[in-house]
């Protein structure tokens, strides 16, 4: 059966500080570790709060099969921000790739999934957030990643 949860991304991780965070895993023979890079405008783009969202840091490896990103939320109010002053440092989201990111926001809605955020680029990549907190655990990502 093909879902939208077929095919992982990347695995988020929200941590207190960054550098510390990227230096460990380092040791550890992780990396090269690189700043996510924020792809162009969106045409559409809902998130909590925009400040906190542009404020946020992230740093990503990738591995042979899939994308370890950390995330520094910053001190504004966010749902990263909130994840980790309550529940502390740990996996945020999974992020899965998808072909198409409406049809795949479309299913997700479809299948009762409230959003936290979205995007979308005029060329179709883009993201969103789907709340799945008390029922998975975590938050459940699917994004199309720009060509």
């Amino acid at each position: 059966m093909t879902t939208i949860f077929d095919t992982l991304h990347h695995v988020c991780i929200v941590v207190h500080d960054l550098d510390k965070a990227v230096a460990y895993y380092e040791s550890l023979g992780v990396g090269p570790w690189y700043d996510y890079p924020k792809s162009g405008p969106y045409v559409e783009f809902e998130v909590p709060n925009e400040a906190a969202s542009k404020a946020m840091r992230y740093k990503c490896a990738d591995l042979a099969n899939v994308q370890i990103q950390l995330c520094d939320p910053g001190e504004l109010d966010s749902p990263q921000r909130r994840f980790l002053d309550t529940r502390g440092e740990g996996v945020y989201h999974l992020g899965f790739e998808v072909p198409d990111r409406d049809a795949a926001e479309a299913e997700g809605r479809r299948l009762g999934m409230g959003v936290i955020a979205r995007g979308r680029r005029a060329d179709g990549s883009g993201f969103c957030y789907f709340d799945t907190r008390a029922e998975a655990g975590i938050v459940l990502e699917i994004r199309k990643t720009a060509p």
